[in-house]
């Protein structure tokens, strides 16, 4: 009750809802009396029971129903609607007992809802209903009465899916035949509301006027009305008739009154339709009543049938047609010449309206119920009558629909057909009437349909014939009277009199149009032939029939009530034609041919020509070719002898057929087949044939003559023995031979117009069968394929493709019809010849063939169907087919021999698995096949060795680094770089073939039990697993090998295909441990591979590790082999490996410590094996250290120390390699143990490492071999695992190293190696300024891993030559310069592992740099600058011009993904680089020479170019790898959470190290630079402003406010009488500043996009400080914190710092109102000489350049 806005009780948050209210008091069941409805009468039950004495009643009513039924009483259509739809549900879920219950109060409910406004409210109502009466069944007849005139009101519901719903809900109550006795039932109450709908009720009454608009009241008004009336239908419908007259007196009360009669001139057109449906129903249940009230009824319905209206004139004319058959003297009533037919002339003058489909077929038995003396005088009806139906054709609707068109004509030819037969007396009248009716009316139309080509194609010709035949059978009838036939024969002279009159008209005219005479050669075919006419577009409903057609009874058109008449009768199919019919014909045909002949030999005219095709097409006679070849006044006796036709033949149409044009061959051939059929002999129609194929016609002549005969088989018999005649077949081949001659061999032949139609020629009877037959001669089809594989076969060799292509284009299309069509054709042996011609085509790419792609896709097309004819036909083939056989071999011929690029060997591939494909659908026979197959393209074992020794050797440089496998000689192979880079190695490509057809056999399980074939298939995976190995292992492959990868993926030539297919080949794991103890290299790789694909069990692996004896005698395979298993073997198998060869390794004689059975292949396989858990014993590896010491001892030779390798053997390089590899791993794996070294063993050690660096750093010379660099390698790995190891060596263990250990390592080994490897990295970066070759990349990573220990001393003391640069400024000394000119380029050198350790190194020497620069004093100049180091800003301005060039057309904003390792990859990084080490270098300076330097910056803009290329390398979602996806990290962490770990060595997300590096950098420089980054921020552009904020404050602000929240509560820097504390909840940091009696607090808070908003300063307490001051100092607080580049205890403390020298009594400068400046941080020192008063240089320059004076800002006296 009170307004939104005014104050609730206090406690009461929540609005009042009365629907809440009555829910929640409907809960409490026995507290609160139920409802009282809304009911005129208290008597009368409400939605909800009633109070008074009904409270067990009221129990009845669940409480869920009460509410549901109180909220259908609401006004709001939204809450009725599912209200209904709650009580629908509610009724189908609860119980029948809860169901029950609502029943008395539901029909009230019922009764409103139905007729609800909304048409969704009411179709949910029947649907609830249907529910309701589902459950409650029976229990529903007590509350009948009260429903079921709704009821039915709610089943004519002008909403079809409501009345649909209701229909449901009344056939789930009563089943059909107990649904008329549950009507009668209630048919008093029913018919009471009907009657109060009709007749009482009104728009008013209906619906409140006070709540209803008046167009929702009048709305539902008309659909009441029209429901009730076509409720009260329904109910006559359904009653039985006892019932129904039962009714009759109440009912004739309805139809006295006027109110019910006007609603036939309604201005609804849905009460008016209802009402004459209405009408109908009286007429068929109540025709006595019907006919008293006659003087109403027959006004009503009879004077409107010119209601155009679609909705009303169906219901409209079945009214009329009761009307008049139920009504005998309804004529009576109505003025019929006056009233009635003045009407129905205007709709037939107007074509219907529109609904000639509707009314037309009413039109005749309208007609036959007019009184004869209506229609007098008879000649004026008639007339009127035709004339109106024949305007009717000429309206729009009529022209433009042929539906219509259609109607009007049937009802026109029914009236004919009805006039004719109601006038066969022999009155005068009657006689000029029938006379009317066929030379006035039927044909002048036929006359005017010959112009006409729509009605032409309309029904017309066939109703005239039909008309005819029944005016024939009544002619030749015996019908009484005995003048009958006589008057259908008079009638029939005069229609074929005039109609002869009307052909020749229409023929013999020079310039008679093609629509003319294709309409009189259409009449006479269907006189003819009645089968061919068009049928009526309209469905026949119902059909008139004429009572004298069936017999003699009436006289009278007998009308079958029915709604809708049919127009026509149907034809009574297949009859034989009149004998006077067929004479008329034939003198018609005959007459019209004559005169066609004359204007066709005189006049050379073109359409009669085709008029003579047509007429002789359907009239083939020698009579008709009588009259054409003889003039017609020459009688009989001069007829020359012969069969006519075949001289009309030789005289006009071999003369026509050579003059002829293309268009003009399709009717003469037509010509040439009437002639045939006038021939009965066989062996003359062929003699007449071949003489035809002599005579040279075009081509498209004997096409023409083909088509007909494929698609008529009388025509087809006509000429079979010719099609199978030598002169066909011989002048095919012929034209075969011309055809490939002239596209593909003789190319200088212009091409012909006609080619095509050759072509379709050929293909046509090659492929055309009838009766599983071919159209030719078996052995001509062999030839003609025989020459079209010759053609195909020479195309495959030329090179211009262009003027090949048509013949092959043509050649693809015969063959394509010919495999498609022709059951088993490869049966031919020509046929696979050329199905083996267009495998090899589609098996070559699109380079070599020089043909086009479209070209291509129909070659594909034509070898699929050549491959379907094949599957199909394998029953019949044998094993060894030949196409199978000799494709095999071609492919296995291309393979080996012939050069393939990547294209070529895709395409072969293709080609071949879609063969192996369709062979595999063939069924069971397949794999046999496919056996085959393999076997015969499957090379021998000393060709699959042959092939892979011409595989590249340098692939072992990969796995040698790696140290998955050891060697101590050089690899076997051709060179790299004397690979081709146009094709691909053998090898590859058989292996890639194979394998994908044993992958196809494999998952189509077409392995069968042969072994052999098991063999095969295990050998081309074992081989294709080696060549991918291979491609894997090559550092820098070319191109080719690299684009063959990407394609054999697509492909699913991979190791992931044959995971899925492991459990299909068990014995291939065994193949291959097998060949890689026999061979090792690439093939224990490639088991290393697969093992760690597929992962097998333990049982799996367990026969390839079981047993260590075969590893004895060591030989390079078994020594891989073990390599490669190690990783695999449990902690107790390595163990008990290690045990034995430690046990050989200290029996191995000293002669053979270098062999791969001796000290070298026993160590190399501990190594290996070597890891955390498999060490027997700590004592192991020192004992192993001993027995290496022993060697040393022994044979001192046999270790490189301090030697170049230029004549070392690669046996001992090998042993070296292990023996340092050992060292690595004693530093590793027993650590523990190395304090219990002796002095010796350390010396030997650290020794031997120096030794062997400098033998590293001396053979530089020889890094292209892979042992030497690995040796160089390795070298470096153990100075870095030395350097790691005292560096990180813990307290306990420093303190049992033997003495002065560390010391010495720090004093000596260590400047050793910094003196070896630092000039060593400046040698190889020197001599090579892009590393194009790859050996130097991993020299470098192991060089660059070890100089990352160079310490920050050793870097300074460095013996470098010394490098400067002229004219570069600085104030280093002379060798940190000259180390910084050294290394600093090297940030531009073109690999990764340079860079990363060029950083390292000089990223320990930049926080030291700053201090060179603290005595500078920079000049008095408006914006005093300071460069960071020289050598690095050099190199950053030639990296920014690299990365500025390579982002030039990446939008900010936009993400640029940098492939790993490219070139630009290394531009990038060193870019970014660079960039971390100047913002190292900024960090580690002081405030006042940050604002230096951030001046230069700003100066130079570097800073703004950093910053817009930062935003378009860092990713949109910079998501560390593996946490997007991750569902339970509800927060994924990012990379500015992460420190970027920048090792030498790489890391596997090296794709993500450029965005990870970019984020770093934009990190540092927020929190390092903020100042600065919110000055270019603000300038920018509002499309870079919106992405740099956004992105800022979603990914970066939060980490750098918790930061700088962190720092400031773990800080330890104390301030004198300030005390810092945060908030890290509120991101806000509280100050308390305190000096005697004064206490100042500020409160600093950091915004959402920290550091790009400013920070805002509030005020907390303040004691003793005057409001302006501490104004000024809150004001100076807020510019330190958003002008410093530094971070907020940095603001704080120089805040503090001027506030401090402000009590200590030094005056604020009086132009920024600050003791100490807020950019360059320097106190007051410029004074005036008059005021005394002191300034900042920069403030005063700044007053000076804006003012254009020269006085001083306070006292205005001139400044000195």
């Amino acid at each position: 009750m009170g307004g939104k806005n005014k104050q609730r009780t206090k406690g009461n948050v929540r609005p009042s809802s009365s629907g809440r209210a009555a829910e929640l008091l409907a809960k409490e069941s026995g507290t609160v009396p139920a409802f009282m409805g809304f009911g005129s009468a208290q008597s009368d039950l409400g939605y909800v029971p009633a109070v008074q004495g009904a409270e067990e009643i009221d129990n009845l009513v669940d409480a869920d129903f009460r509410m549901v039924l109180r909220k259908l009483s609401k006004r709001d259509v939204t809450t009725k609607l599912k209200a209904m739809q709650e009580f629908g549900a509610m009724c189908k879920e609860r119980e029948v007992e809860a169901v029950r219950g609502v029943l008395p109060y539901w029909p009230r409910n019922y009764c409103k809802i139905s007729l609800d406004p909304d048409r969704r409210v009411r179709e949910a109502t029947q649907q609830a209903f249907e529910q309701l009466v589902l459950k409650v069944k029976k229990y529903l007849a007590p509350h009948l009465k009260n429903l079921m005139g709704f009821w039915l009101i709610a089943q004519c519901d002008t909403y079809s899916p409501a009345a649909s719903a209701a229909r449901a809900a009344f056939e789930a109550a009563f089943p059909p035949h107990k649904q008329p006795e549950a009507v009668a039932f209630c048919k008093d109450e029913v018919l009471a509301v009907l009657l109060d709908h009709l007749l009482k009720e009104t728009a008013d009454s209906l619906s409140d006027p006070q709540t209803v608009p008046p167009e929702e009241r009048e709305s539902k008004y008309l659909r009441v009305v029209t429901c009730s009336l076509l409720a009260l239908k329904r109910l006559l419908s359904i009653l039985p008739s006892a019932d129904n007259d039962a009714l009759q007196e109440r009912l004739a009360h309805l139809l006295a009154q006027s109110k019910f009669w006007k609603y036939s001139k309604h201005q609804s057109p849905n009460i008016r339709s209802a009402f004459f449906e209405l009408v109908s129903a009286f007429c068929q249940h109540l025709p006595s009543l019907i006919n008293t009230e006659a003087p109403r009824v027959c006004p009503a319905v009879l004077l409107s049938v010119d209601d155009s209206d679609a909705a009303v004139c169906p219901a409209l004319w079945e009214s009329v047609l009761y009307t008049l058959t139920t009504i005998e003297n309804c004529w009576d009533h109505v003025n019929a010449k006056k009233g009635v037919l003045p009407k129905l002339w205007t709709v037939l003058r107007e074509g219907g309206r529109g609904l000639a489909t509707v009314i037309f077929p009413n039109v005749l038995p309208f007609i036959s119920k007019v009184p004869r003396e209506t229609m007098e005088p008879r000649m004026d009806f008639y007339s009127t009558l035709f004339d109106s139906l024949i305007q009717g054709l000429s309206s729009d609707r009529a022209v433009s629909s042929p539906a219509e068109c259609s109607a009007i004509l049937s009802a026109y030819m029914d009236c004919l057909r009805f006039t004719m037969q109601e006038n066969l007396g022999d009155g005068e009248e009657q006689l000029k009437v029938r006379q009317s009716l066929v030379m006035d009316q039927l044909i002048p139309l036929i006359d005017s349909s010959l112009k006409d080509p729509k009605l032409q194609s309309g029904p017309l010709f066939g109703q005239v014939e039909e008309t005819v035949y029944s005016w024939e059978k009544k002619a030749g009838g015996q019908m009484s009277p005995e003048d009958v036939p006589k008057t259908y024969r008079a009638a029939l002279t005069w229609f074929w009199e005039s109609l002869e009159r009307v052909c020749v008209t229409h023929v013999d005219v020079l310039e008679a149009g093609e629509r003319e005479l294709a309409g009189v050669s259409g009449l006479l075919q269907v006189m003819q032939n009645p089968n061919c006419s068009p049928k009526a577009t309209k469905k026949k409903k119902a059909k008139i029939r004429f009572t004298d057609e069936e017999d003699d009874e009436k006289e009278d058109a007998q009308l079958e009530p029915s709604p809708a008449a049919s127009p026509t009768a149907a034809p009574d199919g297949d009859r034989g034609l009149d004998g006077l019919r067929q004479e008329r014909l034939q003198d018609l045909v005959c007459k019209l041919a004559e005169l066609s002949m004359v204007y066709i030999s005189e006049q050379g005219s073109h359409r009669h020509l085709r008029f003579l095709a047509a007429l002789l097409g359907a009239f083939s006679s020698v009579r008709v070719f009588h009259v054409l070849l003889e003039p017609s006044g020459e009688d009989d006796s001069k007829k020359s002898p012969g069969n006519p036709a075949v001289q009309f033949l030789h005289q006009k149409l071999t003369v026509w057929l050579r003059e002829g044009t293309q268009e003009d061959a399709d009717f003469l051939v037509d010509i040439l087949y009437s002639v045939l059929s006038c021939c009965p002999e066989s062996a003359e129609r062929k003699c007449l044939l071949d003489g035809l194929v002599k005579m040279d016609f075009q081509w498209h002549v004997l096409l023409h003559i083909v088509q007909k005969a494929c698609s008529d088989s009388v025509k087809h018999s006509l000429i079979c023995d010719w099609l199978k005649g030598d002169t066909l077949g011989d002048k095919l081949l012929s034209l075969a031979s011309d055809l490939c001659s002239a596209g593909l061999i003789d190319r200088t032949r212009q091409q012909e117009p006609y080619r095509s139609d050759k072509w379709a020629l050929l293909s046509l009877l090659l492929s055309e069968h009838v009766k599983n037959e071919s159209l030719i001669a078996e052995i001509y089809v062999e030839k003609i394929i025989d020459q079209l594989h010759s053609a195909l076969a020479q195309a495959r060799d030329l090179s211009a493709a262009g003027e090949v292509e048509p013949s092959v284009s043509f050649i693809c299309d015969v063959a394509s019809n010919f495999f498609s069509s022709v059951k088993d054709c490869l049966a031919m042996p020509s046929a696979e010849d050329l199905l083996l011609t267009i495998f090899q085509l589609c098996a070559q790419p699109s380079d070599s063939t020089h043909l086009s792609e479209p070209l291509l896709l129909k070659l594909k097309h034509t070898w699929m169907s050549g491959l379907n004819s094949l599957v199909r036909q394998f029953h019949s083939i044998p094993r060894g087919s030949a196409f199978l056989n000799r494709s095999a071999q071609w492919v296995k011929d291309q393979m080996e021999t012939s050069h393939l690029s990547v294209q070529s060997l895709q395409s072969l591939i293709v080609a071949v698995d879609d063969l192996h494909a369709k062979i595999l659908q063939s069924g069971p026979s397949a794999a046999p096949i496919l056996a085959e197959q393999v076997s015969r393209m499957m090379p021998s074992a000393e060709r699959w060795q042959k092939m892979r020794q011409c595989l590249s050797g340098q692939w072992s440089s990969k796995p040698l680094l790696d140290g998955r496998l050891s060697m101590n000689s050089e690899t076997s192979g051709t060179d790299l770089k004397s690979f081709p880079k146009t094709w691909l190695p053998h090898h590859l490509c058989t292996a890639s073939l194979l394998s994908k057809m044993a992958f196809r056999m494999l998952e189509n399980d077409a392995v069968t039990k042969d072994e052999e074939t098991e063999r095969r298939v295990n050998i081309a995976v074992a081989e294709m697993l080696y060549s991918l190995q291979w491609c894997e292992e090559l550092e820098r492959p070319p191109g080719i090998i690299t684009e063959c990868r990407h394609m054999l993926r697509t492909l699913d030539i991979t190791h992931g295909r044959v995971k899925e297919l492991a459990g299909c080949h068990p014995a291939l794991l065994q193949l291959l441990y097998t060949r890689s103890m026999e061979s090792g290299t690439i093939w224990s790789l490639t088991l290393h591979k697969l093992i760690h694909v597929i992962r097998p069990g333990i049982e799996e692996l367990k026969p390839l590790t079981v047993g260590t004896q075969s590893y004895f005698p060591v030989t390079p395979g078994s020594l891989h082999t073990v390599q490669c298993l190690s990783p695999f073997l449990h902690a107790e198998e390595k163990e008990s490996l290690i045990i034995q060869f430690v046990s050989r390794l200290m029996s191995c004689p000293a002669s053979a410590l270098s062999h791969t059975d001796g000290g070298f292949g026993f160590l190399a396989i501990i190594n290996s094996c070597l890891d955390a858990e498999s060490i027997p014993s700590p004592e192991l590896l020192p004992g192993i250290l001993k027995v290496i010491f022993t060697w040393k001892n022994a044979q001192e030779n046999i270790f490189l120390f301090s030697s170049t390798l230029e004549n070392t053997a690669l046996d001992l390089v090998g042993l070296n390699v292990e023996i340092i590899r050992f060292f690595s791993h004693l530093l590793k794996y027993s650590a523990s143990a190395l304090p219990s070294l002796e002095d010796t063993e350390w010396d030997f050690i650290l020794c031997s490492m120096l030794s062997w660096l400098e033998t590293a750093c001396e053979s530089s010379a020889r890094y292209h071999q892979p042992l030497v660099r690995l040796f160089a390698c390795v070298s470096c790995n153990l100075a870095a695992d030395l350097s790691a190891y005292f560096q990180t060596a813990p307290t306990s263990a420093a303190e049992t190293l033997p003495a002065k250990r560390i010391s010495e390592w720090n004093e000596f080994f260590s400047e050793g190696v910094r003196g070896l490897l630092l000039p060593l990295l400046v040698q190889i970066t020197g001599e090579n300024k892009a590393p194009e070759t790859s050996y130097h990349t991993s020299v470098l990573q192991s060089l660059g891993q070890a100089l990352c220990f160079i310490s920050k001393e050793q870097l300074l003391n460095h013996k470098l030559p010394a490098k400067f640069v002229a004219g570069q400024k600085s104030r280093l000394s002379d060798r940190l310069q000259s180390l910084l000119n050294t290394l600093a380029p090297l940030l531009l050198y073109r690999d990764r592992a340079v860079q990363i350790t060029v950083y390292h190194m000089l990223d320990k020497l930049m926080a030291d740099l700053p201090a060179f620069d603290e005595d500078h004093s920079p000049e008095d100049e408006e914006e005093p600058a300071l460069s960071p180091p020289a050598a690095l800003m050099s190199v950053l301005a030639l990296q920014e011009d690299l990365v500025e060039t390579l982002l030039e057309g990446i939008q900010v904003g936009e993400f640029a993904v940098i492939q790993p390792l490219k070139e630009e990859f290394c531009s990038v990084l060193g870019y970014l680089l660079t960039w971390k080490l100047i913002l190292t270098f900024f960090k580690a300076a002081s405030s006042q020479l940050r604002a230096l330097y951030s001046q230069y910056l700003r100066k130079t803009k570097s800073l703004n170019k950093l910053l817009y290329n930062l935003f378009r390398l860092m990713p949109h979602m910079p998501i560390l790898p593996g946490q997007a996806g991750d569902a339970s990290c509800k927060e994924p962490r990012t990379f500015f959470m992460e420190e970027l770990d920048l090792s030498v060595q790489g890391c596997s997300t090296l794709q993500y190290e450029i965005p990870h590096l970019a984020c770093c950098v934009y990190h540092i420089t927020l929190k390092d630079l903020p100042a600065m980054v919110r000055l270019w921020w603000n300038g920018c552009e509002k499309r870079i402003f919106n992405v740099v904020d956004k992105f800022t404050t979603k990914y970066v602000s939060g980490v750098l406010s918790s930061q700088e929240i962190s720092s400031v509560q773990s800080s330890t820097q104390m301030f004198d009488g300030m005390t810092v504390k945060a908030r890290p909840t509120t991101r806000e940091v509280i100050a308390t500043y305190s000096v005697d009696d004064i206490c100042i607090e500020l409160i600093i808070q950091l915004p959402q996009n920290y550091p790009l908003g400013s920070i805002f300063v509030e005020s907390g307490r303040r004691v003793g400080v005057a409001v302006q001051q501490w104004r000024n100092w809150m004001l100076q607080l807020s510019t330190y914190l958003t002008h410093q580049n530094g971070s907020i205890m940095e603001g704080l403390a120089l805040w503090k710092n001027n506030v401090d020298k402000r009590f200590e009594g030094v005056e604020d400068c009086m132009i920024c109102f600050s003791v100490i400046h807020g950019s360059n941080y320097s106190l007051p020192k410029k004074a005036c000489r008059t005021c005394k008063k002191k300034f900042h240089s920069q403030c005063l320059y700044r007053w000076f350049t804006s003012s254009n004076k020269s006085t001083c800002p306070l006292c205005r006296e001139t400044f000195f």
